[in-house]
């Protein structure tokens, strides 16, 4: 078994698709969506984690997304299939998006649900730190997002 990560295509949004709504719903972004973020390839980075088993069988297992400009960075989104989450894929992804987000940006900011404390965790490990909540941030299930900042050092 193997992993990998990889830039994102047009070709892997069937997968990535799936995964959105397994991890998101009811607050998903739309096909649409990633195919214009995709298009700005001067100010965005995509990523999927391909896993592939014993057969050679490929599938996508997690996703994510950086918006970065010369000022400041974002983390757009990252997800990993519930099958796979405990096995260290988002942190990859993350140090991936990271490392890109430092070549570009001095900061890096994000939004993640309050109450997903695994990705809190995560992104304090990784140098976030709170700045702000924003109320009912993600629409259309009204959740809060906590609001994370990290700086280079």
């Amino acid at each position: 078994m193997s992993l990998r990560l990889r830039d994102m295509t047009v070709a892997d949004l069937d997968a990535v698709m799936v995964l959105e709504e397994e991890l998101f719903a009811p607050d998903t972004w739309t096909r649409s969506m990633y195919r214009e973020e995709l298009a700005h390839r001067d100010t965005r980075h995509y990523l999927v984690a391909e896993h592939e088993d014993a057969g050679g069988r490929r599938a996508i297992v997690g996703y994510a997304g950086l918006i970065a400009y010369d000022d400041e960075a974002h983390v757009a989104t990252l997800g990993v299939a519930a099958g796979h989450q405990g096995e260290g894929i988002g942190s990859l992804l993350l140090d991936a998006l990271l490392a890109e987000a430092d070549r570009r940006s001095p900061v890096v900011l994000l939004e993640v649900r309050a109450e997903n404390e695994v990705a809190l965790g995560l992104y304090a490990r990784r140098g976030f730190a709170e700045i702000g909540r924003r109320r009912g941030y993600y629409q259309p299930s009204g959740a809060d997002a906590v609001v994370m900042k990290r700086e280079k050092t």
